[in-house]
């Protein structure tokens, strides 16, 4: 299983520097180019003036102080947020594919992952696995597996085949209450590549997807389907926690730290 943990690494690295995806995925990779070609090919908009400056572009139409950078802190990754008032053409899966990578092997997912297998080895959450170091071991890669997998599923795979974009898109303004709704929402709700909202089929069957890997690797007495639950409302309340935490970010930066975000 380390093997095959590494190899997967070794590959999508690879792949990230070609700009090419993995050929277990090649039907989704040739939609994805046929997408493109299509965008490629339909008429530009014609601008009114021809001698008018050209606009900036949507990012830095922004204020900075509603701009959401690309890492909060310097630490936590932050690829997935869009700014508010931004309105970036849709993702593609190279792009998608990108960014789950980004999530999945940055330097900040190793800690990460890390702090959980600590904690959850120390509050014995899957006594099969052991305890002490290499119990930790044990808990660790496990823990990155599930991360890894998912990130996958929830931000590249699924969303190609949807044709969802799997980006957070901030508000920015109004009511606190309404604004924390609504970044919790996305969990559930999610625009689709012509930016209607849709349901968001790849967060939901992508989670549910990399709980039903998860049994491949996990001890039989964790492969229950209460325990398969918890994990999933676990992984989906974090997420809906993350988004709200990507939303209020840009205030609390500008704010409270007296800061840019």
């Amino acid at each position: 299983m380390h093997r095959l943990l590494l190899l997967f690494a070794l590959l999508a690295s690879y792949a990230i520097a070609q700009e090419v995806t993995l050929p277990l995925f090649a039907a989704v990779a040739t939609s994805a180019a046929a997408t493109e070609d299509e965008s490629q090919n339909a008429p530009a908009p014609q601008a009114a003036d021809q001698n008018q400056t050209p606009a900036p572009s949507a990012q830095n139409a922004v204020p900075i102080s509603k701009q959401q950078p690309k890492r909060i802190l310097g630490i936590m990754p932050n690829y997935r947020a869009v700014s508010a008032g931004a309105i970036p053409p849709p993702a593609t899966p190279r792009q998608a594919f990108k960014i789950a990578t980004l999530n999945s092997f940055d330097y900040s997912a190793f800690i990460f992952v890390g702090v959980t297998s600590a904690e959850a080895e120390w509050s014995n959450v899957h006594p099969k696995l052991g305890e002490g170091m290499k119990g930790f071991g044990r808990y660790y890669w496990h823990g990155f597996l599930d991360k890894t997998d998912r990130n996958y599923m929830v931000i590249w795979a699924l969303p190609s085949v949807f044709h969802e974009d799997e980006r957070f898109y901030a508000r920015g303004k109004g009511r606190i209450l309404t604004r924390a709704i609504y970044a919790a929402s996305r969990v559930v709700i999610t625009p689709d590549y012509h930016g209607h909202n849709t349901i968001n089929a790849a967060e939901i069957l992508g989670t549910g997807i990399a709980q039903g890997i998860s049994r491949t690797y996990y001890p039989k007495s964790d492969r229950s389907i209460g325990a398969l639950a918890v994990k999933f409302g676990y992984a989906i309340g974090r997420d809906a926690y993350t988004n709200m935490f990507r939303e209020f970010w840009p205030d609390i930066a500008t704010h409270i730290l007296h800061r840019h975000p």
